[in-house]
Parts: C-alpha cells; structure tokens; sequence
C-alpha cells in the first residue's frame, strides 16, 4: 500500500539546507521514492499555515519508506536539514484502492 510523507518545514539557514537538498535525490530515488509537490508559497484554504515550504512524496510502501529514512545514505545528509531547518513530517497510509 502506497505510503505518503508530508514534510511541513521553516528554513532557518539556507545554505545549509541547501546542502542537503542538492543530495536528497540521489539518495531518494533509489527506495522508489516519488516527490509529489514542492511548495515554498502554498495557497491557505482554512486555518493557520506557520511554515515556509510544503513537501509531499510517495513510497510504493512503508518497508520501502523505512529503508529510505535508516538508509546510511539518509543518515549522512539528514544532519543538513535538522541544522537548516524544524520541521514537522508525518507518514501516512493511502487508501487500499484508491478511486
């Protein structure tokens, strides 16, 4: 079942952040990760929006999430975004047969 990771992040040291952007697909394509949407000015429907950048991305499934976020390769770059940024990043299940 197809898993989805919504990442809801305030840069806070650009350069940094863009370390870690400028390696993230390298190391995220490989566990069949797809990048959905990225959004550095969504458009607020309802409620309050206190983030800078919205990123939306799909695994095929969790096994394949999890091998992407303990990955060696994740591991040596995450350290750039946790310094460039805070984030708030859920997962969640898609539904078994969407329609």
């Amino acid at each position: 079942m197809t898993v989805y990771i919504l990442a809801q992040l305030n840069i806070t040291d650009r350069t940094t952040y863009d370390r870690y952007q400028a390696r993230f697909m390298e190391v995220f394509t490989p566990f069949g990760g797809t990048v959905l949407s990225v959004d550095d000015s969504v458009h607020v429907i309802e409620g309050d929006w206190p983030h800078s950048r919205l990123v939306l991305a799909s695994f095929p499934d969790e096994p394949s999430f999890r091998a992407w976020w303990d990955s060696p390769g994740y591991r040596q770059i995450v350290e750039d975004r946790w310094d460039g940024s805070t984030a708030v990043i859920v997962l969640a299940k898609g539904l078994p047969n969407p329609t």
